[in-house]
């Protein structure tokens, strides 16, 4: 019996939480990322899992899900114990982690190896969204790239902008390339520019604008802006596109999901938590 084998109880599968993640581990290579959290179980319920939810950011409204839906387990992009995170379990991080443990749910989270993943990892799934096709990394010489570089069928901003807020429920925010210092204005050729080379790094990454400029991209994509991002993008000539933090990472963690769903037989429910960022 291999170390994902699945027990039964009264006909319904179960498995423990560190076969669970041991799944995961493997699956998203996470051994191979030097991270900003840890990666994979991050709090242990102590109970067999038979449901799971999973959502971007295990805040209390997930837990509260979790609870409602008699979940075993939560599954997260954003987890807990980040570096320079105080440390003592009060306030609102007891909190959390006191209702995880009182319902016996256990919390496991995968950060950059879900950005990373060919696959299902986020920066993948949203250019799958956008009808974008992933040809090389952002920075390459990475090995896991937790940036990437897709193409697409050339179209002006409007029409990327109108595919962005169809795929993923929001209008992004638009810094267009062509900024003109003469009259303030950013809309003179914006429905002129063709979008055809586009970096992408889903959630934070807005200061890797640079690096994509550096590619030859035409735009850039990712979650958040700085105000510093207005001006590198103008003064670099790409367009660039916040399209919020946690629209931009629902994808991978829901198709992580349906990925062990559908090898152990579990009921696996993705609480989408609205957040306007």
């Amino acid at each position: 019996m291999s170390a994902y084998d699945i027990l039964t109880e009264s006909s319904n599968p179960i498995i423990t939480a560190q076969a669970l993640t041991k799944f995961c581990d493997d699956y998203l290579s996470a051994d191979a990322f030097k991270d900003y959290a840890p990666n994979g179980l991050q709090v242990d319920g102590g109970q067999p899992i038979q449901r799971i939810v999973s959502g971007v950011t295990a805040c209390e409204a997930l837990i509260d899900a979790a609870i409602a839906d008699n979940a075993n387990a939560i599954m997260v992009h954003h987890g807990y114990f980040w570096k320079g995170e105080s440390a003592p379990l009060t306030g609102m991080k007891g909190q959390r982690i006191r209702k995880l443990m009182q319902h016996g749910i256990s919390l496991i989270g995968y950060h950059l190896p879900l950005d990373a993943h060919p696959v299902i990892g986020n920066n993948a799934k949203l250019a799958e969204s956008l009808d974008m096709t992933i040809i090389g990394a952002l920075y390459p010489t990475e090995t896991h790239p937790v940036g990437n570089i897709a193409i697409c069928t050339p179209q002006n901003t409007q029409s990327l902008i109108a595919q962005i807020t169809k795929a993923l429920g929001r209008m992004p925010l638009h810094i267009s390339a062509d900024y003109k210092i003469s009259t303030g204005s950013e809309h003179d050729e914006q429905n002129n520019r063709m979008i055809e080379r586009v970096g992408i790094c889903t959630g934070g990454a807005q200061d890797m604008i640079e690096q994509a400029a550096l590619m030859g991209c035409d735009a850039f994509i990712s979650g958040e802006i700085s105000e510093r991002t207005t001006h590198i993008a103008r003064e670099l000539g790409i367009d660039y596109f916040a399209c919020g933090h946690h629209a931009t990472e629902r994808g991978g963690i829901e198709a992580l999901g349906n990925i062990i769903a559908q090898k152990f037989g579990l009921p696996v429910t993705f609480v989408d938590i609205d957040n306007p960022a």
